[in-house]
This record gives structure tokens, C-alpha cells and sequence, in this order.
């Protein structure tokens, strides 16, 4: 909820049309049905939800070497450069980040050891969108940060009428195994494992309503990264802010699909102004007006605040997906915000390039998640797992006060527990043994 004195010292000039909160539709029984088909009936079941939902029959589900081959083979030269070049940007990330994840050893107390070790997950899904353009993107950002992490397997499953330059993707990422397999349907399989898809630990990626409430179902039978809505563009600018940018960054993530949410926060009315007049001229002449203009129709907002303090905090309450920072200042503005998926500052650091090749993932959190988790990185691939061992100081260091515990807390076993390793004559003697 945001503070009723922040909230007074904000001005709205574009409301959004509908909420995109609360705006999902009825999608639960229908996914609830997919998954017990899948379960029961297993390949059977997806054959008959490939035919009912994508249109098309799928003889055999995985994509074999040669059609992966034939997949990479087809991609003109300079897609497959650039390709190979966000791999790289985000494999060099991830490493990065990886190399900052240590194991732990440490003597508490004398005898007293503990740590942890960092687990790959062993075995991991990627579910990779087909959407309304072939987004060559999506399985970098899947698959490259488990491969960094060290899975042992990589299933990759994506719609049956996906583009042919998606499978080269996946193959380029490093997918193990890839399967023509979408929707609800292919999270189920994932989960619960088919003749031919393995069951797997942990599933990644983005999708629609569908996939993303087959996700919700699954959790706790599988992981899963996180539940991700639309995707939300907001900038935060001041009066050195400039209109023309703002709306076409605002139009470049709008086109991404009719239900994005973007957004302008902003200490300076006259801009404010000026980019609502710029969206409208620059949707005249976008080609994906039928897609951005909708999105901005119905999510929209722009919000002229008081103060900085004002426009800091009602961005922190938004928590954006993406947040790019136009400010005078930019870094210091930047030090001062603390929700959100990802953050750009400054003009030059626009979000299609994160969203493409820099190396940052663009698997990221929405509806508001950013105040409590962030996005996808090498670590959404891996487990951090304690461990102790003790020696006789380390037991008379700690058995006493966990016996006294065990036994204020009416935990007999546990009191036994404890005193079997301190004095273990006396315990076995007074339980009989």
C-alpha cells in the first residue's frame, strides 16, 4: 500500500485503463485439467493438446541432432553472430556472478564446524516461449546461466509451430535435450515426466496466462523461478528528461504484447505532458501500433511527483520490471532505489539492450515482485546447502544447552539425542540399553 502523504504529493496525467493486477482471466480449472491429462496419460495427452491447441500433430516430441543441425544450418550468417555474440555477453555475465559464489568452512566454536557447499541443480527445464515474434533471445537467458551453474541436464521446451531459429537458439545455448512441446501442457510434462520428457527439478521461463498458472500448480513438486506477469517498462526522470526518448523506449517494451505496463514517473510536469503528446504521434507511424497502442490504451500511467523523494518512492512501490533512470544525476538517483528487476541508468542504458545481448538476464520480476526477489541470475541454478561436523570440544560446547531446550520444550527424544553424544554410558543406561 503506498503512503497516504506520498500518495497526496502525486499527480497523475495518464491513468492506467485497466489493472494489470487483478486482469488474468479465468485460466485455472482449464490448467488444472491440462495437468491431470498430462499426468495420467502422459504423451497420449500431449499429442491431443498439441492437436487442440497449436494446430499441429507431433509424431515424435524431441528434436533430433540432425533437425538441430539443420535448425543452426538454416539461420542466415549475421543472426547467427549476433546469436552467438549474446551468448557470449551472457555466459561472460554469468560466470562473473558465479565466480562470486564461494563455498564455506569456518570453527564456530572450537570442534564446532560448519558450512556450505553451492549444488548445481541436477536436472533443469526451460520453457521457451514462442509469442508473437520469434524471440532468439528467450533460451540465452534460459539455458546459458544453467549451463554456467553446472546442471547436468537442460530439457528445453518450446511450441510445436515455434519458428525454426528458436530451436537453433536453444541448440547454440546448450540444450541437452529440446522438445516440441508449449503451453500448460509442456509445464505438466516437466513436472511429472512423460515416456518422452524427463521429469526435471526446477523449471525457467517466461510464457503466457497458461503457462505461467501451470507454473503456480507445479510448485512445491518442482521449483520453479517465479511467477511472471506482463512484462513493465517505468522511467524515472527529472526536468533533464527528454520526451522523444522516453516514448520510444516506452513503444519499444509496449510492443512486447497488448497487456505490458509502462510508465513515466517524473518531478517535471512539462515533460510529463510532452510524452504523453509524443506516444500518441510516435503510435501513428509504428508498425506495432496494433500491439503498443493497446498496451499504453489500457496500462499507461504517467505521474508528476512533488519532490525527488516523492518520485523515489512511489517507484519503489511500482517495484518495475525494467526501470530505466533519466536523471540529472542519474547514479546518485539511482544509490537512492531499492525495487526493482533490473535497473539502467542513464539515457544510454536503454532496455533493449538487456533485453537482447549485454550480458544482464531479462527474465525479471513483475506485478510488484521486485520489493521482494530479483531476477533471473546463475544462482536461480543452484543450492546453497549447510552442513556440521563435531568433535568432542564441539559437543560439550553445544549438547548442554540443547538438552536443557529439549527438555524445557517437553522434546524428549530430542533430549536423549543430545545427551547420547555427551554422555553416552548415562543416556544408554537410563533408557535401558
Amino acid at each position: 500500500m503506498l503512503d497516504p502523504a506520498i500518495q497526496a504529493r502525486i499527480t497523475s496525467i495518464k491513468a492506467p485503463g485497466r489493472s494489470a493486477l487483478t486482469d488474468n482471466g479465468p485460466v485455472e480449472a482449464t490448467v488444472k485439467q491440462v495437468i491431470d491429462e498430462v499426468r495420467k496419460r502422459g504423451d497420449a495427452a500431449l499429442r491431443d493438446y498439441s492437436r487442440e491447441f497449436d494446430k499441429i500433430d507431433v509424431e515424435h516430441f524431441e528434436v533430433s541432432a540432425a533437425e538441430r543441425q539443420a535448425a543452426v544450418d538454416a539461420l542466415d550468417p549475421q543472426t547467427r553472430a549476433d546469436t552467438e555474440f549474446a551468448i557470449e555477453r551472457v555466459r561472460a555475465f554469468a560466470e562473473a556472478q558465479r565466480a562470486t559464489l564461494l563455498p564455506l568452512e569456518i570453527e564456530a566454536l572450537p570442534g564446532l564446524h560448519l558450512g556450505h557447499r553451492i549444488i548445481p541443480i541436477a536436472r533443469v527445464g526451460a520453457y521457451v516461449p514462442g509469442g508473437r515474434y520469434p524471440l532468439l533471445s528467450a533460451p540465452v537467458m534460459t539455458i546459458v546461466p544453467a549451463k554456467v551453474a553446472g546442471c547436468d541436464e537442460v530439457i528445453a521446451c518450446l511450441p510445436p509451430g515455434a519458428h525454426q531459429a528458436m530451436i537453433a537458439g536453444c541448440h547454440l545455448s546448450g540444450a541437452d535435450r529440446i522438445f516440441r512441446v508449449g503451453g500448460a501442457q509442456a509445464i505438466a510434462a516437466m513436472a511429472y515426466g512423460t515416456e518422452s520428457i524427463p521429469a526435471v527439478d526446477k523449471i525457467f521461463g517466461p510464457g503466457n496466462a497458461f503457462v505461467n498458472e501451470a507454473k503456480r500448480q507445479v510448485f512445491g513438486l518442482v521449483g520453479i523461478d517465479q511467477l511472471a506477469g506482463p512484462s513493465e517498462i517505468f522511467v524515472v526522470a527529472d526536468d533533464t528528461g527528454d520526451a522523444v526518448t522516453i516514448a520510444v523506449d516506452l513503444l519499444a517494451q509496449a510492443e512486447h504484447d497488448v497487456r505490458t505496463r509502462v510508465g513515466l514517473i517524473t518531478t517535471d510536469r512539462a515533460l510529463a505532458e510532452a510524452t504523453l503528446a509524443e506516444v500518441e504521434r510516435q503510435l501513428a507511424n509504428l508498425p506495432t501500433a496494433n500491439v503498443a497502442g493497446p498496451a499504453w490504451r489500457d496500462y499507461g500511467e504517467i505521474v508528476v511527483c512533488e519532490d525527488e523523494a516523492a518520485m523515489l518512492a512511489y517507484s519503489d512501490f511500482i517495484a518495475a520490471e525494467h526501470l530505466q533512470v533519466h536523471t540529472r544525476d542519474a547514479h546518485a538517483t539511482a544509490a537512492r532505489l531499492r525495487n526493482y528487476g533490473s535497473l539502467f541508468i542513464g539515457v544510454s542504458a536503454s532496455v533493449v539492450y538487456s533485453d537482447k545481448c549485454c550480458g544482464t538476464n531479462h527474465t525479471l520480476p513483475t506485478m510488484g515482485a521486485g520489493r521482494y526477489t530479483g531476477g533471473l541470475w546463475v544462482g536461480s541454478y543452484l543450492k546453497t546447502c549447510t552442513h556440521q561436523w563435531l568433535d568432542d570440544r564441539g559437543i560439550a560446547a553445544v549438547a548442554p544447552p540443547a538438552i536443557r531446550q529439549s527438555a524445557s520444550e517437553g522434546l524428549e527424544g530430542h533430549r536423549r539425542a543430545a545427551a547420547l553424544r555427551l554422555s553416552p554410558k548415562q543416556l544408554l543406561a537410563e533408557i535401558g540399553v
